[in-house]
């Protein structure tokens, strides 16, 4: 199965000099956990995530409405094409333990992006034992349940 066929075409991006509270108003009006950030010439260039404008803005005590987002968002972008196979995308997922994979195509313009969430859903297709490993590894949780009782 290639990328193109789990993964969500629908895809908001932003420039670097967004600022924060724009950016948290479009995640929240498009139910979403993060926008890639695309250059001058619309090229990839960080991702930018809700828990990123917490721990790096927030926590840190920034102004919203005058931080932009190149402050806080990731740089180093892991991205994948559409017509990568599914379980190559699912080994970067997990092998660099993110959960949200932009797809580019060969000019880094973001055509889509693949969740943890298109992985549910295409989990018959994939191999509910593999989206299950995949999921492990993203998380680091080697199939335990941490803080139980």
């Amino acid at each position: 199965m290639k990328v193109n066929e789990c993964m969500c075409k629908d895809v908001c991006c932003i420039k670097s000099d967004t600022k924060l509270n724009e950016v948290a108003k479009l995640m929240s009006e498009n139910h979403i956990g993060c926008i890639p950030v695309c250059d001058q010439n619309n090229a990839i260039c960080g991702i930018v995530t809700d828990r990123d404008i917490l721990l790096r803005s927030v926590a840190c005590e920034k102004d919203p409405k005058t931080t932009p987002v190149s402050e806080v968002m990731t740089c180093d972008v892991c991205t994948c094409k559409q017509d990568d196979e599914m379980t190559n995308a699912e080994s970067k997922m997990a092998q660099n333990q993110i959960r949200r994979l932009p797809v580019c195509d060969e000019q880094n313009h973001v055509i889509g992006i693949l969740t943890l969430g298109n992985l549910a859903q295409n989990n018959a297709d994939l191999g509910k034992n593999e989206v299950c490993t995949t999921i492990e590894n993203i998380c680091n949780c080697n199939g335990q349940v941490k803080n139980a009782e």
